[in-house]
């Protein structure tokens, strides 16, 4: 029980005498000042990471793990790769495609997009854009009609060029061909046989897919292919396999993964997540002197209890830890408060879509929130650590104080 005391006493300061009610108050207000400081650090930070994964999410939506190209701009015998490429541990797909730079236009409206061929069956291996169809099937490409072919566009790409379900588009390609009047821009007509959905605007208005075999003739292919798409059974394993693609299939071939077609993007993001927990720490900082301050006055306010406890026999130890504790109480409540209240936030934020962005500005169309543990764990570990080193030096203060003094007079 004696060595119980300073945890006692402690919670018995937390509360002011009644007369004086202003030590309570600040109390409040430094267990508020934490609170608030956590909540915003969890609620940025978690907004952040949502951020990176959903962005992260879209773009291997859309994109393979890593691609396998040729130094000599284009690929013969894809097939074969292919199967190579499939009997490697960690691939779990491979789709060849083929890719160019298009205008397509409709009664008057043009946007250039970037086209892309594919085999239906290949690619629900490797993408998951079949997944975000809105309209028709990725199935839809394989019904060649002899005249029209099928192509599948992004819902802001149909909005702009006011185009739906069974509209013909014309696309322009910039390969050239003989006419009648001479070299003219390459023209074929395509119908509207999908609409996808993939919620990140740069996709969803520059992107439109066809068969293989149409894109090969169209851009004067061939029977070959652009590249080659993987998907892996871990996306962070991609800079191993990368390294492993001139063994796997020879001199010439090489590959790109998503971190390095994407590197500028997360990087400036994990900095900038970085600067805002330097930036939002400050908020704790600030609580911190509240702490600072209130303790300093319960000092002045308990000088005659503090004399009476070292005249008791209380230790130097004994009094600077009663202080270190009533400042760490403060700093655990405001920290256990401020992490619900930020995990409820962005639970709500999460799950109810309640922020929303303009699409056409940010890669989203709504804030998104992803709480990781890790930043909860810093962030709380982190208000806590600067809750207790801002009680040293009142509690220091405190530890020194002579009994003779406040006791003169009594």
């Amino acid at each position: 029980m004696y060595k119980a005391y300073p945890l006692f006493i402690a919670l018995r300061y937390l509360k002011s005498r009644k007369k004086r009610r202003g030590i309570s108050f600040n109390t409040v207000i430094s267990i508020g000042g934490v609170t608030l400081g956590v909540m915003a650090l969890i609620i940025v930070l978690s907004v952040m990471s949502g951020f990176h994964e959903d962005l992260r999410n879209k773009i291997l939506g859309v994109n393979a793990h890593v691609v396998v190209l040729n130094t000599g701009g284009f690929i013969d015998s894809y097939k074969e790769d292919i199967k190579k490429l499939i009997k490697e541990p960690h691939i779990q797909g491979a789709s060849p495609f083929v890719l160019g730079q298009v205008m397509i236009t409709l009664a008057g409206r043009a946007q250039g997009v970037y086209l892309r061929g594919i085999d239906p069956d290949y690619e629900l291996t490797t993408t998951t854009i079949g997944k975000h169809m809105k309209r028709g099937s990725l199935k839809n490409l394989s019904q060649q009609n002899e005249d029209i072919p099928p192509i599948i566009i992004g819902k802001e790409l149909s909005f702009i060029l006011n185009a739906y379900m069974g509209d013909i588009v014309n696309v322009i390609s910039p390969i050239q061909e003989i006419g009648p009047m001479g070299m003219l821009p390459k023209m074929r007509r395509f119908r509207i046989a999908g609409i996808f959905e993939i919620g990140m605007y740069e996709y969803d208005s520059s992107l439109a897919l066809i068969s293989l075999t149409e894109a090969q003739a169209f851009l004067d292919m061939g029977q070959a292919v652009t590249g080659i798409e993987l998907r892996l059974d871990d996306i962070f394993i991609a800079p191993n396999i990368r390294e492993e693609i001139p063994r796997i299939l020879g001199k010439g071939y090489y590959g790109r993964d998503w971190m390095q077609m994407n590197r500028n993007l997360f990087s400036a993001l994990k900095l900038e997540k970085f600067a805002m927990f330097i930036i939002l720490i400050l908020i704790i900082l600030v609580a911190s002197f509240n702490i600072i301050s209130t303790l300093i006055m319960n000092v002045i306010e308990k000088e005659r209890e503090i004399a009476i406890l070292k005249a008791m026999g209380a230790t130097n130890r004994g009094i600077m830890t009663i202080f270190v504790l009533q400042g760490l109480i403060i700093g655990v409540i405001g920290t256990i408060i401020g992490v619900f209240g930020g995990v409820l936030v962005c639970y709500l934020i999460s799950n109810y879509e309640i922020i929303k962005l303009p699409a056409d500005v940010y890669y989203l169309n709504h804030l998104p929130a992803k709480i990781n543990i890790f930043d909860v764990i810093t962030v709380a570990g982190s208000a806590i650590v600067i809750s207790l080193v801002s009680t040293i030096y009142p509690a220091y203060q405190a530890s020194r104080l002579n009994p003779v003094e406040p006791l003169r007079y009594e």
